[in-house]
């Protein structure tokens, strides 16, 4: 089973673009770690895709600093890039994301969506 859950901050506006009539929103996640030995350790960060309404959700209600719970799948990918270098990441595809802290105006919400 490819299962996993985040709970931590954006630390950038949802970037939106679209592909083939699609919404796609790219985003990136401070995961925080228990302190080791009393010292406080450095976040977890994670990159983030949303697709389709739920992309158009988060890039409408989210932003830097936002306090959000995600679920969804882990992807691997590996391209070479037009250098003939090799790349590769690890990143979360969004099935659902619950905002944890309210926005200025006081709303609450959660987003779900289809990921593609």
């Amino acid at each position: 089973m490819n299962s996993i859950s985040l709970v931590g901050r954006l630390t950038r506006d949802p970037e939106l673009r679209e592909r083939n009539g699609t919404e796609i929103a790219g985003m990136r996640l401070a995961v925080p770690r228990r302190p080791r030995g009393g010292e406080q350790q450095p976040p977890v960060y994670v990159d983030l895709t949303a697709f389709g309404q739920l992309a158009t959700i988060c890039g409408k209600h989210l932003q830097k600093g936002r306090r959000v719970a995600v679920s969804g799948r882990l992807e691997y990918s590996e391209w070479t890039d037009d250098n003939h270098a090799k790349h590769s990441k690890h990143e979360v595809i969004a099935d659902q994301v619950d905002f944890l802290d309210p926005p200025a105006n006081g709303q609450t919400a959660t987003a779900e969506g289809e990921s593609k």
